[in-house]
């Protein structure tokens, strides 16, 4: 079983910055690509954006160029620095744990979820 638990979600006002994290315990982290998926009110959760094992990475249009995945697998952590925030980027924030080495866009693809951080961009 694998446990996965954000944090650093808050209110911002636009043009602002966070860094979110997720802790992952139980496994071992470096065996799973891993992605930041994100579901506003209404709306269904979409893809925000993955990274292999190895540290390739794949943005969402939605996001690229102002938020940037990566991972540190000696601390079992995945991150998302989110610059540029606007208020479309209002969700609340999940991450996501794969065991695969190629990393996928598509929900059904990932085995493991946490509970999500909200973030609330004011304009």
């Amino acid at each position: 079983q694998v446990h996965l638990a954000e944090a650093g979600g808050g209110l911002v006002q636009a043009g602002g910055s966070l860094r979110l994290s997720c802790a992952v315990s139980g496994r071992t982290f470096s065996s799973y690509a891993m992605g930041w998926f994100r579901q506003a009110p209404g709306k269904e959760r979409e893809f925000v954006a993955a990274i292999t094992r190895n540290g390739g990475t794949y943005h969402a249009d939605a996001v690229k160029g102002r938020f940037t995945i990566s991972r540190d697998n000696a601390k079992n952590t995945l991150y998302l620095q989110m610059n540029s925030l606007k208020p479309e980027d209002t969700a609340v924030y999940y991450c996501a744990a794969d065991y695969s080495w190629s990393l996928s866009i598509t929900q059904h693809e990932y085995d493991y979820w946490g509970q999500g951080t909200q973030v609330t961009v004011s304009s």
